[in-house]
């Protein structure tokens, strides 16, 4: 057993954070990944993240830094405030980010790390997310879409397959490239007319957890029970993609940056060809406000791949490779702790 003590932070552990089952599956993953070295781990959590099913650890408010050698975030944007204090309250301890977006190479919650494994960042190959392997090992014994679902074909009166669709809003860290509200116009212009034309069963579908209530998941296992039963999934989210791909489903990449941002980079990191660009669909329209007859027709291509046999083929090699994603990391990451 190591001396080394580590805690296990991210955006589910502040209280004002965004927890999504990717980031809950992000810090299990470097929990694995220790304590397979012989680390003792602690995962801290927000007082609403702490009362889920099965989280165990600590509340965030109450981790004594005096207890731990190390603190390591894992996941999500390493940017703004809350990140940059959670790194100055534990200054006393070698500090590592690990599967971390980053935007903004001057920001203050970036600087504040001594060590950073990006996911993506400018200018660098990105990386598979780290959520990717812990999904896939909850995703194998669920349930899947029903074979003639799957296939595309209708049932009697019924829908060609369940879609399910992830939107983002929000992600103020892009600044001036976010086209969110823009992105957003067109998929509810194109969903809209899917709908109406009798396409797939569409489905509202978020990352995001909260055990506060039932109509939102408690559990990323809750999510992807959910995901694994779609055909296909439109995701405006990284882990909208992510989930999907560890679960074998196909997935429609809309990432709202222009110039792209964690979406095309995560699409990239896996060989992902699904990918609609802000700029198809928002950018170069007068209105800003529609997605037009051009984005309508990249996004019905893009589905219609998801859904044929390519895309579930391609789908499929994405799950079994997705155990390994982010191991390279993982692996510095414990030789960083280690030493």
């Amino acid at each position: 057993m190591s001396d080394r003590r580590v805690l296990v932070v991210g955006w589910s552990s502040v209280v004002h954070g965004e927890a999504t089952a990717g980031d809950v599956l992000s810090m299990r993953a470097v929990e694995a990944a220790l304590r397979e070295a012989g680390v003792e781990v602690d995962l801290a959590w927000s007082p609403v993240m702490a009362s889920a099913p099965g989280a165990g650890g600590v509340e965030l408010s109450a981790a004594d830094p005096s207890a731990y050698t190390d603190v390591v975030w894992a996941c999500g944007p390493l940017h703004g405030r809350p990140v940059a204090e959670v790194a100055a309250r534990f200054a006393a301890l070698r500090r590592t980010a690990v599967g971390v977006s980053v935007v903004d190479e001057d920001d203050e919650g970036l600087r504040a790390w001594d060590l950073v494994l990006a996911r993506d960042a400018p200018g660098a190959a990105a990386v598979r997310d780290l959520a990717a392997g812990p999904a896939a090992a909850l995703a194998r014994d669920l349930p899947r879409a029903s074979s003639s679902s799957a296939r595309g074909e209708a049932a009697p009166g019924g829908p060609a397959g369940v879609v399910g669709v992830y939107l983002a809003p929000g992600q103020a860290e892009y600044g001036a490239r976010r086209r969110h509200d823009a992105v957003t116009a067109a998929l509810g212009e194109w969903l809209g007319s899917l709908a109406a034309t009798g396409g797939p069963a569409l489905l509202a579908l978020d990352t995001r957890l909260d055990p506060r209530g039932w109509r939102d998941p408690s559990t990323a296992a809750e999510v992807l029970a959910v995901v694994r039963r779609c055909d296909a999934v439109v995701t405006m989210r990284l882990h909208g993609l992510v989930l999907a791909l560890a679960a074998g489903v196909p997935a429609v990449a809309v990432d709202p940056v222009a110039g792209g941002g964690k979406v095309s980079a995560q699409a990239e990191a896996w060989g992902w060809p699904a990918v609609v660009a802000a700029e198809q669909l928002a950018e170069h329209l007068p209105d800003g406000l529609s997605g037009g007859a051009a984005g309508r027709r990249v996004l019905e291509e893009r589905l219609a791949w998801a859904l044929g046999d390519q895309g579930r083929a391609a789908a499929q090699r994405a799950a079994e490779e997705a155990p390994l994603a982010g191991r390279a990391q993982l692996d510095e990451l414990v030789r960083a702790v280690l030493a």
